[in-house]
C-alpha cells in the first residue's frame, strides 16, 4: 500500500507540536527545566514525532517500560523547518538519490527521517504515513538549546483517554487536532519522498 507522505501535526502560527515518551525521571526533569536535563542521554539518537496517535501506538498509550510519560514539545516552526532541510531518509529512495548519493548523505547527516504507517485510536494502520525525525550529536544539542518553546506533560490526559478508549468511550474529537502542515520546498519534498 502506498501511504500519503505529508506532515500532519498540531500547530499554530509560531510552533509545531511533537511528541516523545520517557520514563518518569527524564520526563519530570524535562517539564521542570523546560528542556532536558542530566538524566537525558545526549549520546544517543532521539526521535520526535508530530503524530499523537503514532506516539500512542509506539508507546502503547504510555504503558511500555521507559515510555510511561508522554511529553508534548512545542517547537518553533522555523527550527522544525530547518530540521526538514537537513533530514535524510533512513533507507534509500531511488527517486531522489542514487544509492551512492544516499549513502554519502546518510553518513554525513545528524538528522534522519523515517515514514511509518500512521494509526487510528485502536492502533490500526491508516492510509497515510507518520513522519519521525531523528536527531543526534550537535543538532540534538542545538535542538535542546534553541528549538523548544514549551514542554507539557500529557501523561494524565493520556491515561484518561486510554481508559476511555478501552471502554469504547473515547471521542477522537478530544484528542489533539492535527492538520496538514504545509511543506512547499520542492527540494525537501523530493529528498524526503513526499507525494
Amino acid at each position: 500500500m502506498e501511504y500519503i507522505k505529508e506532515v500532519f501535526a498540531y500547530y499554530d502560527r509560531q510552533c509545531i507540536r511533537v511528541y516523545q515518551a520517557y520514563n518518569p525521571t527524564i520526563a519530570n526533569e524535562a517539564v521542570a527545566l523546560q528542556t532536558f536535563g542530566e538524566n537525558f542521554n545526549l549520546n544517543r539518537m532521539t526521535w520526535i514525532k508530530p503524530s499523537f496517535l503514532w506516539m500512542m501506538y509506539r508507546s502503547n498509550w504510555g504503558t511500555k517500560k521507559n515510555q510511561e510519560c508522554i511529553l508534548a514539545l512545542d517547537i518553533y516552526q522555523t527550527k522544525f523547518d530547518e530540521l526538514l532541510k537537513k533530514a535524510v531518509l533512513t533507507s534509500p529512495d531511488s527517486t531522489s538519490y542514487s544509492r551512492a548519493q544516499w549513502k554519502k548523505a546518510f553518513d554525513e547527516t545528524t538528522v534522519y527521517c523515517q515514514w511509518d504507517p500512521d494509526r487510528n485510536i485502536n492502533g490500526t494502520a491508516i492510509h497515510r504515513a507518520a513522519i519521525q525525525i531523528g536527531l543526534k550529536a550537535d543538532i540534538l544539542r542545538d535542538f535542546l538549546d534553541t528549538s523548544i518553546y514549551r514542554i507539557e506533560d500529557l501523561t494524565p490526559l493520556v491515561r484518561k483517554w486510554n481508559e476511555q478508549r478501552k471502554n469504547g468511550k473515547l471521542n477522537s474529537k478530544n484528542l489533539p487536532t492535527e492538520k496538514l502542515y504545509p511543506i512547499k520546498d520542492k527540494t525537501i519534498r523530493n529528498r524526503l519522498n513526499m507525494n
